[in-house]
């Protein structure tokens, strides 16, 4: 995959999860977890963008780290409001599942990177 479309796709993201965000209902542990992932689903695309101007390989794959992190931590949101019945699983499957392959590319970026394989993390994510 190209820079510059996972570049537009960590985007698309962000503002997916913003509309969702937005959409919460008006409750304080809406707008708790809510704050949580859009702190985390946002910063997805800003790592990732910091990644690609990374000064070395090193400083590359440690941002990319970042990137990992955040796109787990907004998995793990959106999983707690289906959970919490905050939203119905239909209406954030889609984003679930983008979300779920942005990681597993930022995995596979990071392996390659590293030039090796780590533990396939891919399986943990599903």
């Amino acid at each position: 995959m190209s820079v510059e479309l996972l570049k537009e796709r960590t985007q698309n993201l962000a503002l997916r999860i913003i509309k969702l965000v937005e959409s919460l209902p008006n409750t304080q542990t809406a707008r708790i977890v809510g704050k949580q992932l859009l702190r985390c689903g946002t910063s997805v695309g800003a790592n990732y963008r910091a990644a690609c101007r990374g000064r070395s390989r090193a400083d590359f794959i440690s941002k990319l780290g970042i990137v990992e992190e955040e796109a787990d931590e907004a998995i793990y949101w959106i999983e707690i409001l289906i959970k919490s019945d905050l939203v119905k699983q239909s209406k954030v499957e889609n984003l679930l599942d983008e979300t779920r392959q942005i990681l597993a590319i930022v995995i596979s970026s990071i392996n390659t990177a590293r030039g090796g394989k780590r533990e396939e993390k891919e399986k943990i994510i599903k």
